[in-house]
Order: structure tokens, then C-alpha cells, then sequence
């Protein structure tokens, strides 16, 4: 038995706490496991939803991260650990995902996750072959998945992150701020914002187009491929990356991710951190735009986030 288990996420009120309980009991060797619960940290504070958890197994230290979720998140993300990912050969760089649990009444689901420890990639001190071994795993899911049988279910539990999501996103933004009633101190703010997005809305032609023309074949996306969502851990024979947090995974254009990757970076990183993105879609074929024509594409998906911004704020 592991002593102390009954301390996890104590006082928290977090739902399905036992249930997490009993699946951390059978995936550390069962009531074979001599051992005890060391300590616990919450690694996203704000939201209270994700933390590490440490303990002392035959005489071992074991740490793992353990997440809630929504159901459907939760199915998303398992989806893309245990089938997505392996039907492409890439099941060593999804989430490591050990086990999953939801709580009875449907709440939530707990995740269990292999802790990767201290390995997130930095991009303000960017090391060229860390970035290298992340770029090659990202270059590698896109160009495998793209046009895959499997992209109908992706679709399904995940969204579509392309010229539609633009279109929508712009769209229920300006909704929010029709039925805005701001004060006066507001009500430039609100005009402004309308403006531009009746701009962006008057763009959607040329954008689809672009994206039609430079965009690619459909995809599998992280969706969320910040550089916090990409360790890359040290091996003898080189640096190997793993993308976690799969929660806004979708289909859409490669150009989507890369975006998304590229803007995390300093300005003065990014030309050289696109080349090798660039060469490593080559190796399988595809042939990306050029500067100008890639620099639309990702205003368009810039424009996209922050509508969708807009309509929650």
C-alpha cells in the first residue's frame, strides 16, 4: 500500500478526488507497491486544475502530473495520445499519458501523465538542436497526418481551425459587440473594434483564397503549440520532443501551428526557426510559401485568436 494517498489534493474540493486516488493506487504497482505520498505543487495556480505529485515507491522517487478536465477535452486529448498520434508512428511524441478516470457523475475526467520534468523548450534562449527536435516532430505530425482517414474524427472531437474558424470567430465577435451597451468612456473603444473587424469581415475572400492557394492539405493541429507545450528531453543519442496538452487539438492548415509556434519566439529567431520548419516539410514533399504569402496566412490565424478574444471579453 502507499501510505498517505488519502492526503492528495486534500481540502481542495476538487471533484473525483477519490476516484484519482484509486487509479494512482493501481498504476504504482498496485497494493504490491510499498511506498508513500511525498508532497504535491500546483503547477497552474489560476486554475487549480493541474498538479505534481511525488512519492517514494520501493524505495524510488516517482513523480507524475495529474490534470482535470472536461469530458470531452479529456476524450480529445486521450484520443490524440492512444490513436491519433500512434496511426502516424508518432505515439512516443504525444502526451505520456498513463491512465484516466472520470468522475462519476460526469463532471470532469483525471488524467495521469509521466512527469518530463524541467526540459519545456525556452525560446528566448533558444538552443538550435532542441529547437531542431521539436521543429522535425511538428513537421512530421503535419506532413504524416495530412489528408489521413482518421481527419473526419479529428474533426469531429476537436473543431476545425481554418478559413472557418476566421469566418466564425469574426463573426460572433461582432455579435458581442452589437449587443454591447458600453458607457461613454467605452463607446470609442466599441466603435473601434467594430470597425476593424467589419475589415476583417470584408477580407474573408481574399483570405480564403490565400489560404486555399498557400495553405496546404488539411491537417492534424495541436492547436495550442506554444513553446510551454513542447519539452524536449536530453538522450545519449540526442535531444527527442513531446508535445503535451492536447485540449485544443483540431484540423486545419499546418500554417495554423506554425503561427502559433513562430509567435512565441524572439523576433530575431524566428527567420531561422522557419528554415528548418521549411526543410523539414521538404524532406516529405511539401513546398511552403514564401515570406510574403506565409506572413498572410498568419495575420489570418493572429486575426482569428483575437476575435475569438473579443467575444469573451
Amino acid at each position: 500500500m502507499i501510505e498517505g494517498l488519502e492526503k492528495v489534493l486534500e481540502g481542495s474540493d476538487q471533484p473525483g478526488v477519490a476516484e484519482l486516488r484509486d487509479l494512482l493506487q493501481k498504476m504504482l504497482n498496485g497494493h504490491e507497491a510499498s511506498g508513500r505520498f511525498l508532497e504535491q505543487s500546483t503547477l497552474q495556480p489560476r486554475g487549480m486544475r493541474v498538479f505534481r505529485l511525488r512519492f517514494a515507491i520501493n524505495g524510488q522517487t516517482r513523480s507524475v502530473v495529474v490534470k482535470r478536465l472536461k469530458p470531452q477535452i479529456a476524450r480529445r486529448s486521450e484520443l490524440a495520445a492512444k490513436r491519433w498520434l500512434p496511426a502516424i508512428g508518432l505515439g512516443g511524441g504525444g502526451p505520456p499519458l498513463l491512465g484516466s478516470v472520470v468522475e462519476p457523475g460526469g463532471a470532469c475526467a483525471w488524467h495521469v501523465y509521466e512527469d518530463l520534468g524541467p526540459h519545456e523548450l525556452d525560446p528566448r534562449q533558444a538552443d538550435r538542436e532542441s529547437v531542431r527536435a521539436a521543429v522535425q516532430l511538428v513537421a512530421q505530425m503535419h506532413t504524416r497526418f495530412a489528408e489521413h482517414a482518421l481527419l473526419g474524427e479529428v474533426r469531429l472531437h476537436g473543431g476545425d481551425l481554418g478559413i472557418h474558424f476566421y469566418e466564425s470567430n469574426v463573426r460572433d465577435a461582432l455579435y458581442a459587440l452589437e449587443a454591447w451597451q458600453p458607457g461613454a468612456q467605452q463607446s470609442g473603444l466599441r466603435d473601434r473594434l467594430m470597425n476593424r473587424l467589419c475589415k476583417l469581415r470584408d477580407e474573408l475572400p481574399e483570405r480564403a483564397q490565400a489560404l486555399a492557394e498557400g495553405g496546404g492539405p488539411e491537417t492534424l493541429l495541436h492547436g495550442d503549440l506554444w513553446a510551454i507545450n513542447v519539452f524536449v528531453i536530453p538522450f545519449a543519442n540526442g535531444p527527442r520532443a513531446r508535445l503535451i496538452d492536447w485540449d485544443h487539438a483540431a484540423v486545419g492548415p499546418a500554417s495554423y501551428d506554425l503561427s502559433t509556434f513562430l509567435l512565441r519566439f524572439p523576433s530575431e529567431h524566428r527567420r531561422w526557426v522557419l528554415d528548418l520548419y521549411r526543410q523539414a516539410v521538404a524532406d516529405a514533399g511539401w513546398r511552403l510559401p514564401g515570406e510574403r504569402e506565409l506572413n498572410l496566412l498568419f495575420e489570418t490565424h493572429e486575426y482569428s485568436r483575437i476575435a475569438n478574444r473579443v467575444i469573451w471579453h
